[in-house]
């Protein structure tokens, strides 16, 4: 005996007997209406342009901060490869000078006070980092 062979578009499982084009999750009639998938092109370029923009400010404000960061730091190093014959005290105004000798120096005296060329204003804050004032 010759099995009657189902045609295509029926969904019909060989193994259980069973027909499951009910079970699908898509239709499988030829009937069927035509799947078609929203066009989400115009929502991929509004949101891929706005997350661009946000992670460009982002980028922006890391770069800001580490400009920041590193112009704290030349002035610390500035500072403490300066010459001083005195303890620091934190919360106090320094003033950095260069001497005739092209050497850096930290002292209490005032820029009016003295004809080196003065370089800036410092304080010494509680965690021991120079800031220019």
């Amino acid at each position: 005996m010759k099995k009657d062979k189902k045609p295509d578009y029926v969904v019909y499982n060989e193994k259980t007997q069973e027909y499951h084009g009910k079970l699908l999750p898509f239709a499988s009639s030829v009937s069927a209406p035509k799947i078609t998938p929203p066009d989400v092109t115009s929502w991929k370029n509004s949101h891929i342009i706005s997350a661009n923009n946000q992670i460009k400010a982002q980028y922006e404000e890391l770069e800001k901060a580490y400009r920041v960061l590193m112009e704290k730091y030349e002035y610390n190093n500035l500072v403490y490869s300066a010459k001083f014959n005195f303890e620091p005290i934190v919360g106090k105004t320094y003033h950095l000078y260069k001497s005739k000798d092209e050497s850096t120096f930290l002292s209490l005296i005032q820029p009016h006070e003295c004809n080196f060329d003065h370089l800036g204003n410092f304080r010494l804050t509680a965690d021991k980092i120079w800031e220019k004032l």
